[in-house]
């Protein structure tokens, strides 16, 4: 190591927790397409980013000046022969989301399996995160012009808007995290996008990886759809999956019926109706709270914790998943690292904050 401090104790221990789950993310996931394999697998590279990530650097060239610092430790922990130039660490970070993406889920359900959470239920929401650069109107994105003086614009962001953050031009992203009375919460699904994402899209690819637990899944208005409930809550033969969506619906059109008085016109309709009579019953309310006390808070909790609060770390759609999602997967780490020294909860920042 010469003259640079070494990793400390802490950080090695979560590259050690984190590889495993980087292997089989890549294992279960692995690259496809014509060429010979990279020298540098992809789980590696991917836990490199984590670690510089952990340490909060926030430029793609800050992150690589440490982690050449700590090359040769890095190098020994990972057990890999070359360590990555300047340039293949800038390209492959782009691409590392993908494997982020799987390890997150297969890390979710790992701490099901250590009793580290309770998944019975789960809350889902999405969050934005305001882009680096000045503001880019709408009318000129659309005619792809950039004014004088706007130097500097993310052409990869886009605008979204949501109840909790209003407009804003930016990024996404999508969380699915436990929610049960008393369980430590936990993010178990993610993704990560642009603002303008639609949630009845992010939110209908992860309805499948839910745990096999899963009871309730509880969301705001944003996700009161048809379709996403009955993937939810019904096979496709026909079939109830044992699980329950807790949602509050959109007001569909202007003249509301009595709702002693209305009739179902059909079988999805008849699931609509009894859908909207178990949210609001007393378990159904109860049940939906969780939410106010779980998802909401998480998202500033992970936004503050990895100062994201402001803006995003990069330009970029693709720099920008890999950035989000190798956080979430570090945040999982920091709660199962913290379980492991005895404490039963969720706060971690004072292990970010030794790192």
């Amino acid at each position: 190591m010469g003259k640079h401090a070494a990793l400390g104790t802490t950080l090695t221990s979560l590259v050690k927790m984190a590889m495993p789950l980087c292997q089989q993310a890549e294992r279960e996931n692995p690259r496809t397409g014509p060429g010979r394999k990279p020298e540098i697998p992809d789980w590696a590279m991917a836990v490199l980013i984590m670690v510089a990530v952990l340490k909060r650097k926030k430029s793609k060239s800050s992150q690589y000046r440490f982690l050449k610092q700590h090359a040769a430790e890095l190098k020994r922990l990972l057990g890999i022969v070359r360590f990555p130039a300047r340039s293949t660490y800038f390209d492959r970070y782009r691409r590392a989301h993908r494997l982020f993406q799987h390890a997150i889920t297969l890390q979710g359900r790992k701490a099901i399996q250590e009793g580290t959470v309770d998944a019975r239920h789960v809350a889902v929401d999405k969050s934005l995160i305001a882009a680096r650069g000045p503001l880019w109107h709408k009318s000129d994105r659309k005619k792809n012009r950039i004014p004088e003086g706007l130097r500097g614009v993310d052409r990869d962001s886009d605008w979204g808007c949501s109840k909790h953050d209003g407009w804003v031009q930016g990024y996404s992203f999508e969380v699915v995290v436990s929610a049960t009375k008393g369980s430590t919460v936990f993010p178990l699904l993610a993704s990560a996008d642009t603002a303008s994402a639609k949630e009845m899209q992010t939110f209908r690819q992860k309805i499948d990886q839910l745990p096999a637990s899963t009871t309730h899944v509880v969301a705001d208005s944003g996700y009161d759809s048809n379709a996403l409930a009955e993937q939810v809550e019904w096979t496709a033969q026909g079939r109830r999956t044992g699980r329950r969506f807790l949602c509050p619906e959109n007001k569909r059109g202007t003249k509301q019926p009595k709702k002693e008085n209305i009739k179902p016109r059909d079988e999805s309709h008849r699931r609509r109706l009894m859908r909207r009579r178990y949210y609001e019953s007393p378990r159904g309310q109860r049940i939906y709270k969780r939410r106010g006390q779980t998802v909401e808070p998480f998202n500033e909790w992970f936004k503050s914790l990895f100062e994201l609060d402001k803006c995003v770390w990069h330009r970029g759609l693709e720099n920008n998943r890999t950035q989000l999602l190798a956080a979430m997967f570090a945040y999982q780490l920091l709660v199962r690292y913290n379980r492991r020294r005895g404490n039963k909860n969720g706060q971690v920042r004072w292990i970010l904050d030794m790192l």
